[in-house]
């Protein structure tokens, strides 16, 4: 199935996505450091009845790279931008860590341009003191090296993904290695300030959400481990919530094949 690269006009800048498939319209967000490949696995199978639209985050990929700080809500009018762009009335919405905030952030704001959202590995409360620690710590070493390099990119794979990961999928590893490598370490410092150490808590407004909605987690994150990510679906009136086992922090990059048919069956109740 061929892919269209596209760019799109927002307010966060221009950012690049992947287009493939026909039928109603899934825009997918991903993880701080990770570009729209992380998608791949699952739109190939998404875009045999959808049009999957899988961006490069702001100041990622390809990406027009971040001059600034942002907020959620700014991200969430950025993700009505590109819907605007495709000139649909509704679309899904499937986001992972930073895209799963963002995704409930445009679902409690943007209600009626929703038809059903996925927030994988996310959360809705704010950064804890060690989470901030940490990614201040990471973005304080990257300065020192000039960029996202060893030691470095293994902390961050660490923080990524999970043992079983780790042991049995090399592919995935050298993907999250060759994705944090490739990042703008500018760019890369606006974002990572602006979605953990300055993230709100958003579970108030979580509450304000009225459409379907199906929250996932990894049952070896350890970034926003299960009982955080299932706060976040206790927040949201009448989501559902599945735990992925043998996964973490990127469970539609580490379990395509698990996390595909599941997302798609959610996603065509919903259409």
């Amino acid at each position: 199935m061929e892919t269209e690269q596209l760019s799109i006009p927002t307010r966060l800048g221009t950012l690049h996505a992947r287009l493939r498939g026909d039928g109603p319209l899934v825009v997918l967000w991903p993880s701080l450091l990770m570009d729209g490949t992380l998608w791949d696995g699952v739109t190939a199978q998404l875009a045999k009845r959808w049009t999957t639209l899988a961006l490069d985050p702001p100041g990622h990929g390809h990406s027009e790279p971040l001059r600034r700080s942002f907020t959620l809500d700014e991200c969430a009018g950025a993700l009505l931008d590109v819907v605007d762009h495709a000139e649909v009335e509704t679309a899904h919405v499937i986001g992972n860590s930073w895209g799963g905030m963002v995704g409930a952030t445009f679902a409690a704001r943007h209600g009626d341009r929703l038809g059903a959202a996925v927030l994988m590995n996310a959360t809705g409360s704010a950064a804890g003191r060690r989470q901030r620690l940490e990614f201040g710590a990471m973005l304080g070493l990257g300065r020192l090296l000039g960029g996202v390099r060893p030691p470095l990119t293994r902390s961050v794979v660490k923080a990524f993904l999970g043992p079983t990961t780790l042991r049995e999928r090399p592919d995935v590893v050298q993907h999250v290695r060759d994705s944090v490598q490739a990042v703008d370490l500018d760019s890369a410092s606006f974002a990572v300030r602006s979605v953990v150490p300055d993230r709100p808590d958003q579970r108030s407004l979580l509450a304000q959400i009225d459409r379907p909605v199906l929250v996932v987690a990894g049952r070896e994150d350890a970034t926003f481990p299960v009982a955080e990510t299932r706060a976040m679906a206790d927040a949201i009136p009448g989501a559902e919530m599945w735990v992925v086992e043998d996964a973490a922090h990127l469970v539609a990059l580490e379990v395509p094949a698990t996390v595909a048919p599941r997302v798609a069956d959610f996603l065509a109740r919903h259409d």
